[in-house]
């Protein structure tokens, strides 16, 4: 996420000249006018707040249930603080080692200022960090940028001071004293010194772990789980989800009207097939009777002309002119043609040798031939 750095000392109100860091998820920090932040239009801002608008401090609360932090806070801090509590934006930070509570406060109207002016810029800020908060938090830690100093790490301090008086600083600070900074030399009176090219990406890197002034009246605000960083992209899957279901629905809509269609068209054919049957109560059951029964013809038929055609492969010397299938007696008659009486005989005995009840007659002189009706199967 990008991070914009507002100056130590940044105006009660932003505007498109107002000078800021921006530091981009990827790539080194800038040193820009805000206008130009908005033309990039980052999809979501942590802001960084500096520590000289801000007053950090701990306390000791008398409960740990959440929902009465927040009334417990506003008394426990009151009398630490100058100004009235009423007008502060109070955050509520991780709990010391003592058992108090890490507090940062900052003027209300100061903050929704700066959020009203960075939405009307179009962008989007879903964090909300003081500068000085952002040191890691072990030991005393002390960054140097340029002439500015931050204090931070585990002591309760958070403090911006002028690079030159760390000396004084030092001796109420614990050792041990981490520094870090854009300078090549160490300052005096640390235990190490690491130098950086990019201070701020220290910054940038320990936000998961600092307070969140996103909390309270700006935690609905700004959606401070990040919400308002989906909100797009949820309304476009909302879309889509509408979309799809609208789709859906008239497709079933159409395919309703086509089986409708199918099934009135399918009730014609089976009246025009079967115009016996008056009484139609399941025409898919009705229908398949129908077709077994055929098929159950059907196959009696073709049983009955397997035997004939063995019966001629064998070699007898006939001649079939004519088939009639009865598929209510479910016999087979043939009109046959043989050069003698003794062919029509054999032809008779070979269809009895099958199984099959065989009835021979109207056997007549045919020229120099003879033909006769041979009837095979049902009760011949």
């Amino acid at each position: 996420m990008d991070c914009l750095f507002l100056p130590a000392d940044c105006p009660a109100r932003l505007a498109e000249a107002t000078p800021v860091c921006w530091l981009p998820a990827e790539g080194p920090a800038r040193q820009v006018h805000l206008a130009e932040v908005a033309a990039a239009a980052p999809a979501a801002l942590s802001l960084v707040v500096p520590i000289e608008c801000c007053s950090a401090f701990a306390v000791a609360l008398p409960t740990r249930k959440a929902r009465w932090l927040a009334q417990a806070l506003a008394y426990a801090a009151e009398e630490l603080l100058a100004e009235s509590v009423d007008e502060l934006h109070l955050s509520l930070g991780e709990v010391l080692e003592d058992g108090r509570y890490r507090v940062i406060a900052i003027r209300r109207q100061l903050l929704a200022g700066w959020l009203e002016d960075l939405r009307a810029q179009g962008l989007s800020v879903v964090a909300i960090h003081v500068d000085a908060d952002l040191l890691p938090r072990e030991a005393t830690q002390l960054l140097l940028i340029g002439e500015r100093g931050l204090l931070g790490g585990s002591p309760e301090p958070r403090l911006a001071f002028a690079a030159t008086q760390w000396p004084l600083l030092a001796e109420g600070c614990p050792a041990p004293r981490h520094a870090h900074g854009d300078a090549a030399a160490a300052p005096p009176l640390v235990d190490d010194y690491q130098p950086l090219e990019e201070p701020y990406r220290l910054l940038a890197t320990h936000r998961a772990a600092a307070v969140n002034l996103a909390q309270g009246e700006f935690a609905v605000e700004l959606g401070g789980s990040g919400l308002s960083y989906w909100k797009p992209l949820l309304a476009t899957l909302g879309l889509i989800l509408v979309v799809q279901l609208g789709f859906n629905l008239a497709q079933g809509w159409y395919f309703d009207r086509q089986a409708e269609a199918y099934g009135e068209a399918s009730l014609a054919l089976y009246r025009e097939l079967f115009p016996q049957d008056t009484r139609i109560v399941d025409l898919r059951a009705q229908f398949t009777d129908h077709l077994s029964r055929g098929a159950g013809g059907q196959a009696g038929f073709l049983r009955l002309l397997e035997h004939v055609a063995n019966a001629l492969a064998e070699g007898t010397p006939v001649t079939v002119s004519q088939v009639d299938y009865n598929e209510d007696r479910g016999d087979l008659a043939l009109q046959v043609q043989a050069g003698d009486f003794a062919a029509l005989e054999q032809l008779r005995q070979q269809l009895a040798q099958a199984g099959q009840a065989v009835q021979l007659g109207s056997a007549s002189r045919d020229g120099a031939g003879v033909s006769a009706r041979v009837v095979i199967g049902g009760g011949a």
